[in-house]
């Protein structure tokens, strides 16, 4: 494989997409700083096929960043390669309000053909290449410059690498016939709307008790105003107040500004400064939540015996296949729920009838669906 050297230039950059516009996939990572901004930083882009792979400096002056935008988000004809990619993706949506498409993840298509939920990148490239990964350069300051070799290297290391694995994933997928399993997920992880920053649905990330319609309006008024702030100033939203904060304020408004100096995690100065005053103006301007911005109750605990039997076995005969099949429970689960488990045989092989359930396929099917849902083993949240 040719590596080429760091590219700074607008004319190497589009004669390098030119070529990558050809192939049928190409495998991209980026590396970024985030820890002071609230806009995660582009620091580099590193992209590679089957036959090249560069390093690309975002932060080089003057250079022209269409040709590889427009590889990514416009070109249908190219596969986009990530390995846990939901940052990296990320990063392209803030810059163009486009995701790549079509896009593979290689950690989500670890889960139809292992029983791993979440394989890091260098458990990956052991596994399948049966090579270690030097982490040494990682948690490196990507923004200063110049970057050295050891940074250089490291960053090309991971499409280098996917480049050569992605292929083998593809073939295990194929063989197995696992693949359309992972063709919801793949269209989730492309969905624009993940990554959407709107301050009016902030709040929703805020753990707050209780679901009075008054403390969930300030709450959602609160975090509306703190996205605004961060966002204006580009510092990380916990730098203007902590999720915590938000809410006890929330749930224990203030009565007037000189009260929030005895607010635990907000500055003295807050009782007579201006963003003090205006956090007091998004209190005294916020509304109690309607009907249908209440988010829902807590489902309640199933009133039969039979059914909690039910949840605990379906999950345990879940990773039972799972195992069985070298595939993950979370993978195995969603299949069922798509019916492809029905299909492989899986309602032969569960044990579920010491329930007392039916085990044919329509009874199985409508029980399923009335799981609690995340099971113990999920990672869902």
């Amino acid at each position: 494989m040719k590596i080429h050297k760091l590219i700074s230039d607008s004319e190497s950059l589009a004669a390098l997409c030119d070529r990558l516009s050809q192939a049928e996939f190409v495998c991209v990572d980026t590396e970024f700083m985030r820890e002071n901004t609230y806009w995660p930083e582009l620091c580099l882009i590193q992209i590679a096929d089957s036959e090249e792979a560069a390093a690309i400096d975002p932060m080089a002056p003057g250079l022209d960043m269409t040709p590889l935008l427009d590889l990514l988000v416009d070109n249908e004809d190219v596969l986009k390669v990530f390995h846990a990619g939901g940052q990296d993706v990320e990063i392209i949506y803030n810059i163009t309000g486009r995701t790549p498409h079509p896009i593979f993840d290689t950690q989500i298509a670890m889960m139809a053909i292992s029983q791993s939920e979440q394989i890091g990148y260098s458990n990956l490239c052991e596994s399948w290449l049966g090579i270690t990964v030097d982490k040494g350069a990682r948690f490196t300051d990507w923004s200063r410059r110049p970057l050295d070799a050891r940074q250089i290297d490291y960053a090309i290391g991971d499409v280098t690498h996917l480049s050569k694995i992605f292929p083998k994933i593809l073939n295990r997928l194929i063989k197995t016939g696992r693949g359309v399993w992972l063709n919801a997920e793949m269209e989730k992880l492309a969905d624009p709307d993940n990554y959407k920053n709107d301050p009016d649905q902030a709040w929703q990330r805020i753990r707050a008790a209780g679901r009075n319609p008054a403390m969930l309006g300030r709450l959602k008024a609160l975090a509306r105003w703190r996205e605004v702030e961060a966002q204006d100033k580009n510092i990380p939203r916990g730098r203007i107040a902590r999720d915590e904060t938000l809410a006890d304020i929330a749930s224990h408004p203030p009565r007037q500004q000189a009260d929030l100096a005895k607010v635990r995690g907000l500055s003295p100065a807050w009782k007579e400064n201006e963003i003090g005053r205006r956090m007091m103006a998004a209190i005294e301007a916020s509304k109690p939540l309607t009907d249908d911005e209440l988010p829902r109750a807590p489902r309640a605990a199933p009133r039969s015996a039979r059914k909690a039997r039910w949840s605990r076995t379906c999950s345990s005969c879940c990773s039972r296949s799972a195992a069985a099949k070298s595939t993950s429970p979370r993978a195995c689960w969603r299949a069922a729920m798509t019916s492809s488990c029905w299909q492989q045989g899986f309602a032969r092989t569960c044990r579920c009838s010491k329930a007392g359930v039916s085990m044919s396929s329509a009874t199985m099917r409508l029980t399923w669906s009335k799981a609690r849902w995340p099971l113990p083993w999920s990672t869902e949240s």
